[in-house]
This record gives structure tokens, C-alpha cells and sequence, in this order.
């Protein structure tokens, strides 16, 4: 394809491949909520409770990807889920679904820039926040306007040097716990003693279920996969292979790295810890613990906050290319990069971003409920849109031997699928913490929902009722 016929016909490049999307969900999901979060769970849930609720938020995530899989390689689209939702549900629901969903990752954005210049200041205590926050800020702006390839490339380094960290997490803290490796101070290896000097829940089942929650939101950005598929190659064999990778090696990093935090800290303790793994770290007695969690966690923020300006800039793209938005929004240059997209997006962030500086407690905080709604919704959407796809796909005459990748078990899998990720929605009013998602979410999609049909309704052109052809020529779309 000509540069001058990318631009004419607004298409992305597909320049990523299965490396790449692979790096960029396990990039979108491992974040501050391993890192530092886990603590929080170890406290509420007990060790045992721990593993549970993180087997739970994976078995909810393997459901979801199963029912994004089959979307995906039929449709390997850049708007993902919202595409999908506005066809085969409601273009109502798709215009909520897909601004939500934008607004989220553009605030975390913000989000990760804010915490990254914190971080900062443990090596460099006299230096602005701010400036930590513009530098970051501009490098990832430039990697993800040089190409899908250069964000791409980037996130695999910053992926990579996360899953080392755990790597290495697991074998020295899975040695000191079974006393292959020296504790600090000459005390005893834990063995299991964790495990077994407490009860099954010390705070019963609501403390188990109140960690789920957290622990299924700390499993979002494998989505990340869908929003990608738009510029991967061969969109067939790359989405399934990193869809499988991202899931299995999600559970195994997630489930033995926090075996080995609840086995190492007595789970009362757990609970005022900055990061768990800093204090596996110091009772082995590696130097600089603190210094090193400290660039892994950064880095960690960097790799959330490039996946999440690409993720916010392709959806932005996609509302523009479904006549959700202005038609300028879908303008791409001759790398295939949607430029208008992308600087909105980034802007936003920036504007989030000083909210966090002058009004924490209330605008910043209210943006951020809507962030970490916006996930949620959209793994919802995932499971609505796999069902009605099926649906609109054999009752018009699809067969399921076409489909390259089909969802097993169906509709009984998306089903499932589709209640528990309501149930993790629905419970967020139980939790006093996170209750405000649902204030500001709730209103935000009845107002999107009222603004598309006063406003945009009548812009979309109909859908054939029996066009296969739309999810059967991929590289079309």
C-alpha cells in the first residue's frame, strides 16, 4: 500500500506481530495492582483467600479472552469490543462503551505520568514532579507517533524487563521460603508456616469478596489484544497464539508470585506494606531492594501508560470511523498513525493530569472512578458481543467451520462469562471505597447514551442484515 492511499482511505498499518501483541496485553495487565496492591489483598484475604480470589479474577479473565478471540479473528478491527457492540448490540451502547472506555485510558494516563514523577523523587528528592511528568510524557507521545511497530517494540522492552522481575521474584523468593537461600538475620525459612497458622478467611467471605473485586480489576488490559488486532499481521494466527500466551502465563506469573508473598509475610502485616515484594527482597537480604522495586514499579507505570495512549488514541479512531466522532479523528499519516487521534487524546491526559495536581480530591478522583469503570464495562461488552455475534453470524447464514477461532462451550461459556463480569460490576456498591465507579459511571453512559441518539443516530449508515463479507475479508475492514 502507497503512502498516498493510507492516507486517503484512513487505514492503519498491520505491522505488529505476535511478540508484539502478547508484550502489550501482559504490558496492560501487570501493573501497580501486582505490585503494590497485592498487600492489600494478603490482608483482607489471608493467604489461602488470596490464591482463591486470584484464580477466581483469572478464571473471569480466561472466559473473556475465549469470547474476545472469536471477535477478534473475524473482525480484526481497531475499536475491538466498541465496533463489535455498536453492530451486533446497540450503536448506543457501543457509542457509551466505546467514550467510556476512552476517557479511562486516557485519565490513567494521566495517572501512571502523576505516580511515575513521584517515583522520581526517591532518586531525585529536589527535582519537580512535573517535569518528571513532561519528560515521560513526550517520550511516550513520540513512540507513539513513529509507528504501530515503534509502540509496539517499546512495550515488548517494557514488558520484558517486568516478567524478568517476577521471574526472578519467584526463584529467589521460592528458594529463601524453602531454605535453599539464606534468610536476613538468620531466621528460620517460612516453609508453609503462613499457610497454615491462620483460618481459611480471617475475615470471612465478605474480605474474599471484596478482594475480588480488586484482584479482577488488577487482571484488565488483556483486552489490549482486541484494540491491537487492527494492525497485526495475519490476524488469524497471531491474535489466538497471544491470546492463549497472555492468559496462561498471566495465571502461572500472578498465581506463583503471590504464593510466595503470602508464604513469605505473615498476612497481618500485609496490609501497611508499600509493596510486598520490597519486603521479600530485604528478608533475603538483596541489597538496593527498594532501589530496584522502585525502577521495576516505574517501569511498570511507563509500560501502562504507553499501552493505554495507544489503546485510548485507536478507540478515538474507531468512534471517528463509526461516525461517533468528528471524521478528522480517523486521518491517518503515512506511518499509519492517526495523528488528530492520537494529540486529542494525549491533551486530555495532560489536562487529567493537572487535576491531579489542583483538585485531588475531588475532579481527579472522580476521573479515575470513571478509568476504572471503563475496563470493567468493556470486558462486559465483550461477553454481550460474542453472543450476539453468533447469533447474527448463523442466522444469516455463517457457518461455524468458517470461523478460525471459535469460543467453545457456547452460548453456555459467554454466558458465564457475561454474569460473573456483571456480578464484579454490581458488587462494586458493596464497596464503600469504590462505590463513586458507579456514581459517575452510571450518569456518564446515560448522557453518552442520550447524546448518540440526539445527536448521532442518524449518521450511521445501516448494517446489511446478511453481509458476511464484513468479517469474512478482514484486511477490508
Amino acid at each position: 500500500m502507497t503512502p498516498s492511499s493510507n492516507e486517503q482511505n484512513n487505514e492503519l498499518k498491520r505491522s505488529m506481530n505476535s511478540r508484539h501483541l502478547f508484550m502489550i496485553s501482559l504490558g496492560g495487565v501487570i501493573g501497580t495492582g501486582l505490585f503494590l496492591g497485592s498487600g492489600y489483598t494478603l490482608s483482607q484475604a489471608g493467604p489461602i483467600g488470596t490464591i482463591l480470589s486470584f484464580l477466581v479474577g483469572g478464571f473471569i479473565m480466561y472466559l473473556t479472552m475465549l469470547c474476545l478471540g472469536e471477535l477478534t479473528v473475524a473482525m480484526p478491527v481497531a475499536g475491538s469490543f466498541q465496533t463489535y457492540m455498536t453492530r451486533f448490540v446497540s450503536p448506543s451502547l457501543g457509542f457509551g462503551v466505546g467514550w467510556l472506555y476512552w476517557l479511562g485510558w486516557a485519565v490513567t494516563v494521566a495517572l501512571e505520568l502523576l505516580s511515575s514523577g513521584l517515583l522520581m523523587q526517591r532518586w531525585f528528592p529536589d527535582s519537580p514532579v512535573w517535569m518528571w511528568c513532561a519528560i515521560f510524557g513526550v517520550l511516550l507521545f513520540l513512540l507513539n507517533a513513529l509507528s504501530a511497530r515503534a509502540f509496539g517494540e517499546s512495550e515488548f522492552w517494557f514488558s520484558s524487563i517486568k516478567v524478568s522481575a517476577i521471574i526472578l521474584f519467584i526463584i529467589l523468593g521460592g528458594a529463601a521460603m524453602f531454605g535453599l537461600i539464606d534468610m536476613k538475620n538468620g531466621q528460620p525459612a517460612p516453609m508453609f508456616s503462613n499457610f497454615t497458622s491462620t483460618s481459611l478467611l480471617p475475615h470471612g467471605i465478605t474480605g474474599l469478596l471484596m478482594t475480588m473485586i480488586t484482584v479482577n480489576f488488577s487482571f484488565q488490559g488483556t483486552e489490549l489484544i482486541g484494540i491491537a488486532a487492527g494492525e497485526s499481521k495475519e490476524p488469524e494466527k497471531t491474535i489466538p497464539k497471544s491470546i492463549r500466551a497472555t492468559v496462561w502465563r498471566t495465571l502461572v506469573f500472578f498465581i506463583l508470585a503471590i504464593a510466595i508473598v503470602a508464604g513469605m509475610i505473615p498476612h497481618q502485616q500485609a496490609g501497611v506494606i508499600e509493596s510486598p515484594f520490597v519486603v521479600v527482597f530485604d528478608s533475603i537480604g538483596i541489597p538496593y531492594a527498594a532501589d530496584i522495586m522502585n525502577f521495576v514499579v516505574l517501569t511498570a507505570l511507563l509500560s501502562v501508560a504507553n499501552s493505554g495512549l495507544y489503546a485510548a488514541t485507536r478507540m478515538l479512531y474507531s468512534l471517528s470511523n463509526e461516525k461517533m466522532a468528528s471524521r478528522k479523528l480517523a486521518i491517518v499519516n503515512r506511518k499509519g498513525i492517526p495523528m488528530n487521534a492520537l494529540m486529542i487524546t494525549f491533551a486530555i491526559s495532560l489536562l487529567s493530569l493537572l487535576s491531579g495536581f489542583f483538585a485531588e480530591d475531588t475532579v481527579f478522583m472522580v476521573l479515575l472512578s470513571i478509568a476504572g469503570l471503563g475496563a470493567q464495562v468493556g470486558w462486559i461488552s465483550i461477553s454481550a458481543s460474542q453472543l450476539a455475534f453468533r447469533r447474527h453470524y448463523l442466522k444469516n447464514g455463517g457457518k461455524l467451520e468458517d470461523l478460525k477461532f471459535r469460543t467453545p462451550w457456547y452460548p453456555v461459556l459467554p454466558l458465564v462469562s457475561l454474569i460473573l463480569n456483571l456480578t464484579v460490576l454490581v458488587s462494586l456498591a458493596f464497596d464503600p471505597e469504590q462505590r463513586i465507579a458507579l456514581y459517575c459511571g452510571v450518569p456518564f453512559m446515560i448522557i453518552a447514551i442520550l447524546i448518540y441518539q440526539y445527536r448521532f443516530k442518524n449518521r450511521l449508515e445501516p448494517q446489511p442484515k446478511n453481509d458476511l463479507g464484513s468479517y469474512r475479508k478482514a484486511d477490508n475492514l
